[in-house]
């Protein structure tokens, strides 16, 4: 992989419960480091991990102390290992930056709650409940990205003035109309990129300024852009702004990727139902077009789900027919996909979080040494979803499906493009046929996949040069296609 170039395939992993190495149950950086032979042999050119500094929850996004790795995951010398073995394998190490909020107990909070006069705490956004009920900002509809609907809390009953916290009261917002607090944001920044970092992804990024002010948030991300690329100049940088095409746009100014919740979304509705209820090709051109307009170079950060949604496992009730089905739609279409950790399985899980966090299955349950075993699972044992160890050896397996498709990916220039997107509607327009053309100068590609458990015959007016890729005896016969359940055919034209 050429050092500059922009991770083909990206994989998100939660720490806590991808691999541990001291067998105290709970997963830790030296067991990511002693995988990273597996995710290069899966085809993974860059990691994002979950957040690993100091924190008291379980899931580190309430951040204590920016500048540390939490005893619970290792060392700072077990992190530099990670991504000097990572960068040993051409392999990219981005992190999860929260810094929307910090935890109640980091020493910034800790200092700001004593009182008006204190130096910190303009750190914070902090009101009395008569200004907060004039400007009518004292509750807030839920979002899918959070279910506080009383965002500002008392640090004790009775006080002069709250404080604001999107989330969840422990977890205060930070004020970054303040320049100190920007400052101490880029230093962190500084700090990581310095340790060898090779990017972010910025948790939150929507709500870096309150609902009232989303507007200054676009100004924000442009700046810490620049501030970052000053410091790294190839620095990758992932937002995740959970809305709409129009709202997301204007973030594509300062932030280079955004994750796209819509295809996300898109693909869930199609392995449910096994019908195409809306045209994906269309929705992607609009949204291309939308984001192109405030930045060309925009990059779409393709997904599934993450840990954050119910896993495509259960979406699809483990039926891995549909799973191949999503995992095709996902590594052929255009952008840059992440695989959230053991989707390559069939992992499932539905909320609450932490069913969708459960333990990645090494091996046999008995055999398994590195399987993290911090919660009991309700989902993923070895009798619901086969460990990795079984689905190597067997050639149909999920995971070897996973494997070849992102080989495919990764070796037909169509396929590789990551910005601009290359998408153009093949005109077979089907309920129950995703298909579309990704152009390119080294040759077209056409993708016809079946998302359904029907047989499918189409007409056919393309002349193919070459098959790439299927997955099921599909035959071309004077002129129709007979495609059949869940059939995937990759053309080159």
């Amino acid at each position: 992989m050429n050092n500059n170039q922009t991770p083909r395939v990206f994989y998100e992993i939660f720490v806590r419960s991808y691999c541990d190495s001291n067998r105290d149950g709970i997963g830790d950086l030296n067991g990511i480091t002693s995988k990273l032979d597996y995710l290069l042999e899966l085809g993974v050119e860059g990691i994002w991990l979950t957040p690993f500094c100091k924190s008291n929850s379980y899931h580190k996004y309430d951040v204590i102390d920016y500048k540390s790795v939490d005893p619970e995951y290792g060392s700072m010398e077990d992190l530099e290992r990670l991504i000097h073995e990572a960068h040993k394998r051409g392999i990219k190490v981005l992190f999860d930056f929260v810094i929307n909020h910090t935890s109640s107990s980091h020493r910034w909070f800790l200092e700001a709650k004593k009182g008006k006069d204190n130096p910190f705490r303009n750190y914070y956004y902090w009101m009395n409940p008569e200004e907060i009920k004039k400007r009518g900002i004292e509750k807030r509809r839920e979002t899918a990205d959070s279910q506080e609907t009383q965002p500002w809390h008392w640090v004790k009953k009775g006080e002069e003035e709250k404080y604001y916290g999107l989330f969840w009261s422990e977890m205060p917002d930070l004020n970054m109309d303040n320049p100190a607090v920007r400052n101490e944001i880029y230093e962190i920044g500084r700090f990581w990129l310095e340790k060898g970092i090779d990017g972010f992804r910025m948790d939150a990024a929507k709500h870096i300024y309150p609902d009232w002010e989303v507007n200054k948030a676009h100004d924000f991300w442009v700046e810490f852009r620049k501030k970052m690329e000053a410091i790294k100049s190839d620095v990758y940088i992932v937002g995740e702004v959970w809305t709409s095409a129009e709202k997301i746009a204007p973030f594509f100014r300062g932030l280079k990727a955004n994750f796209n919740f819509d295809l996300a979304f898109a693909i869930q509705d199609i392995v449910k139902t096994g019908k195409v209820e809306k045209d994906i090709v269309k929705m992607l051109l609009r949204n291309y077009r939308i984001f192109s307009k405030e930045n060309p170079d925009f990059i779409d950060a393709t997904m599934l789900t993450n840990h954050d949604q119910n896993r495509i496992g259960s979406i699809a009730e483990g039926n891995i027919d549909k799973l191949k089905v999503a995992a095709s739609l996902l590594l052929t279409l255009p952008g840059n996909p992440y695989l959230y950790y053991g989707e390559e399985l069939g992992m499932k899980g539905t909320k609450p979080d932490e069913n969708i966090r459960e333990a990645f299955q090494w091996n046999s349950r008995f055999e398994d040494h590195e399987r993290t075993n911090w919660r009991k699972p309700k989902f993923n044992s070895d009798s619901k979803t086969t460990p990795l160890r079984f689905q190597r050896e067997d050639s149909g397996s999920l995971f070897n499906f996973y494997k070849k498709l992102i080989q495919i990916r990764k070796e037909i220039p169509a396929l590789a493009q990551i910005s601009p997107p290359n998408l153009k509607h093949s005109d077979i327009n089907h309920p129950q046929i995703v298909s579309f053309i990704r152009p390119h100068a080294e040759g077209d590609v056409l993708v016809i996949q079946n998302v359904s458990d029907k047989n499918v015959i189409l007409d056919f007016k393309f002349q193919l040069k070459q098959e790439i890729f299927s997955n099921k005896n599909l035959e071309i016969k004077s002129q129709k296609l007979h495609l059949p359940a869940y059939g995937l055919g990759i053309y080159l034209l």
